[in-house]
C-alpha cells in the first residue's frame, strides 16, 4: 500500500502565489513525515528562493533551482520526480491552495492493487480570468478550507472540467480516453510508474499538453482515472489569456498527435472544434480502435504488442 508522498510544485516569478500554496501544505491533517515538498524554481528573478526558504521549518521541503531557459515545466516537474521520496507524486501548481485533507486524500486513492492516476478537484479553475474576484472575495484572509466551503456551499467558481465530469459522471475511467483531463494543476501518480514511463515529455517547451501527453501513457500502461473530490483545491486568480494559452497548447498537441500517431490521438489537431470535452463523443461516434487496438496492428509501436 502507497503511504507517503511528495508534492512537487514548479514555480516561476510567482512567489505570492507559491506562499499561498505552502500555507495550505503547511496546515495539511497528516503527520509532517508523510509527505515532503519539492519546489522547482524555472528561472525567477523574484525572491521565490526566500519564499520557499521561509517554509522549511513547517515542512519537509527542499528547493531546487534551473536557469531561465524559456518555459520548462516539464523538466521542473521531472527535477521533482527525480527527487521524490514519497510512494506517490502530487502534482500542484503555484496559487493552488489545497484543502486540509487533499494530501491525505490523494495518498488514499491510491490504495488499489494497480496503478492510480488521480485528479483532484480545483475550484476556480479556468481558461480565463472569469470569477477573479469572487474567487478572491471569498480566499483572502481565510484559510484554504474556508474559502472552498464558501465556494462548496455557493455552487460558485466550480471546477471548469465540471462541464465533462457532469456528462460522463465522476465515474469515467472506461472511457476510450480518460486521460485529456489530467491537468496537473492537482493531480497525482504513482513515483514508480513515473519514473518507468520517462515522466514528463521535456521536449514539450510551451504552456499546455505536456501533462495529458503524461496521462495518455499512464493510460497506455495500465492506470485507472480516478476523479477524488476530497482531494479539493482553490485556484487562486492570475492573469490568463486563454487565446494566447489555446495556441501555445495547440503546439504541443500537434507534436503529441505526431508522436503517438494513432487515429485518437490525431483528434487532438482540430483543436478547439475538437476538445478535451467532446473528444470521447467523437471517438464513439467515429467507432474509432482503441490506441492499445491500433497500436497492436502497427508493427513497432511506442508500447509494443501488449
Amino acid at each position: 500500500m502507497l503511504t507517503s508522498g511528495t508534492v512537487i510544485i514548479p514555480t516561476y516569478n510567482r512567489s505570492h502565489l507559491l506562499a499561498l500554496t505552502l500555507e495550505s501544505l503547511a496546515a495539511q491533517d497528516l503527520p509532517r513525515e508523510a509527505f515532503d515538498v519539492i519546489v522547482v524554481d524555472d528561472g525567477s528573478s523574484d525572491d521565490t528562493a526566500q519564499t520557499a526558504g521561509r517554509y522549511r521549518e513547517k515542512l519537509r521541503l527542499s528547493y531546487h533551482f534551473q536557469p531561465d531557459e524559456g518555459y520548462r515545466g516539464a523538466r521542473a516537474r521531472n527535477v521533482g520526480i527525480e527527487h521524490a521520496t514519497g510512494d506517490v507524486c502530487i502534482f500542484v501548481d503555484d496559487g493552488v491552495l489545497l484543502h486540509s485533507g487533499a494530501v491525505a486524500a490523494h495518498l488514499a486513492a491510491h490504495g488499489q492493487a494497480r496503478p492510480t492516476a488521480v485528479i483532484g478537484y480545483v475550484y476556480g479553475f479556468a481558461l480565463d480570468d472569469a470569477g477573479a474576484d469572487e474567487i478572491r472575495a471569498a480566499a483572502d484572509g481565510v484559510d484554504a478550507d474556508t474559502a472552498i466551503a464558501r465556494l462548496a456551499q455557493a455552487g460558485r467558481c466550480l471546477d471548469f472540467r465540471e462541464e465533462f465530469y457532469g456528462k460522463y459522471t465522476d465515474d469515467f475511467a472506461d472511457l476510450p480516453a480518460p486521460w485529456p483531463v489530467y491537468w496537473t494543476c492537482n493531480v497525482s501518480a504513482g513515483t514508480e510508474q513515473l519514473r518507468r514511463l520517462g515522466g514528463f515529455d521535456e521536449d514539450l517547451q510551451s504552456w499546455g499538453g505536456e501533462d495529458i501527453d503524461l496521462g495518455y501513457r499512464l493510460h497506455r500502461d495500465g492506470a485507472r482515472f480516478v476523479l477524488e473530490r476530497g482531494a479539493a483545491s482553490l485556484h487562486y486568480p492570475h492573469p490568463k489569456s486563454k487565446g494566447a494559452n489555446m495556441w501555445s497548447s495547440y503546439v504541443n498537441y500537434r507534436r503529441i498527435a505526431e508522436k503517438y500517431n494513432t487515429p485518437i490521438t490525431q483528434l487532438l489537431l482540430p483543436l478547439p472544434t475538437i476538445n478535451p470535452f467532446n473528444l470521447n463523443d467523437v471517438i464513439r461516434l467515429l467507432e474509432l480502435p482503441s490506441c492499445a487496438e491500433f497500436e497492436k496492428a502497427t508493427p513497432g509501436g511506442l508500447f509494443g504488442d501488449d
